[in-house]
């Protein structure tokens, strides 16, 4: 793997374009408010099925909006830091994330991407084999509902979105006063929708966070958990090379790189987190020109939810260990 060429190649792309951030940004907020308005009506004038095509639509725009407040943490989507600061903290009150404290948080999980050693910056937590074969039954009950798919994406963006940004990790060296500022004007953004819309403005806007959270979730377990994701320890991590390979692509189709602003090119994002949203489909294709791609579709997508620790002597991500296994292993 040429490093250096690809650095110099991934450069090419980010180039910042104030216009086509400005069309994403002002964009996706008129589809996220487009999709309330309509989906708030249809569920108080029609009915709940008419309702539903527009909570999706608000769901993946909430997502869009997300990734765009990513963007603006990394100083990618406009030209000028003030810009993006700005525009960060005017999309935290959708996303119900605040802007400073996730820029810190994710800022430490792009610095320690990969490493054995720093698990706790990671989005989605990663036992080893051997830390496995160690642990007593209550720890392995603990880790297995953690990681069981359904609880982790029905609760997880629940517990994230609502419970855990409301105080997240690092509050108190980032700005407490901020964090609380943001979780008022969060309660004042939900009293403005039920003012508006009633019981069924909050009743979208809510469902629609719901499933914004189970999209996000789904995200970012993939973005990392797949089988041959990239973990090692110092001195022997490369940085470089965790980040390009310890990274996701999922090729999950051109309409849901639209509803989740090519995100999932997690990979080029990774490895060179100055380019923007709206360049990142591009650049991972056009890499193919020097370094072939591995993609994940939907059907690998989906098996990687069976994968649960990750084995450093086989160098991949494994399921848990038959019952069989386990008894012999402990014999």
């Amino acid at each position: 793997m040429d490093i250096r060429r690809i650095r110099a190649f991934t450069h090419e792309y980010t180039e910042k374009d104030d216009r086509i951030a400005a069309l994403s940004y002002f964009g996706t907020f008129a589809v996220y408010f487009a999709a309330l308005g309509l989906g708030t009506w249809a569920l108080a004038s029609v009915h709940w099925i008419l309702a539903a095509p527009f909570v999706v639509v608000l769901g993946f725009a909430s997502v869009r909006l997300y990734v765009l407040q990513h963007d603006c943490g990394h100083a990618s989507l406009f030209s000028k830091r003030q810009w993006n600061d700005w525009a960060g903290y005017g999309l935290s009150v959708f996303t119900l994330t605040p802007y400073a404290v996730m820029r810190h948080n994710h800022n430490l999980h792009h610095a320690h991407v990969g490493n054995l050693d720093h698990r706790e910056d990671g989005e989605v937590y990663t036992m080893t084999l051997a830390e496995w074969q160690r642990a007593g039954r209550v720890e392995r009950l603990i880790y297995r509902v953690y990681r069981n798919p359904v609880l982790m994406l029905g609760l997880g963006g629940l517990y994230t979105y609502f419970i855990r940004y409301r105080w997240p990790r690092n509050t108190q060296d980032v700005g407490v006063l901020g964090v609380a500022a943001h979780n008022v004007l969060v309660l004042a953004w939900f009293a403005l929708v039920w003012l508006a819309g009633g019981w069924a403005g909050l009743s979208v806007l809510l469902a629609s966070a719901v499933l914004a959270g189970v999209i996000g979730v789904f995200l970012v377990y993939l973005q990392h958990n797949f089988e041959d994701t990239h973990w090692d320890r110092r001195p022997d991590l490369n940085p470089q090379v965790a980040a390009l390979q310890g990274s996701s692509c999922l090729n999950l189709g051109h309409w849901w790189d639209i509803g989740t602003g090519n995100i999932a090119y997690h990979d080029i994002h990774h490895f060179n987190p100055r380019i923007p949203s709206y360049r990142l489909r591009k650049c991972h294709f056009a890499m193919d020109a020097i370094a072939p791609m591995r993609r994940i579709g939907w059907a690998e997508a989906l098996a990687s939810f069976r994968l649960k620790l990750w084995d450093e002597e086989a160098g991949r991500l494994v399921p848990f260990p038959s019952r069989t296994d386990e008894r012999v292993a402990t014999a």
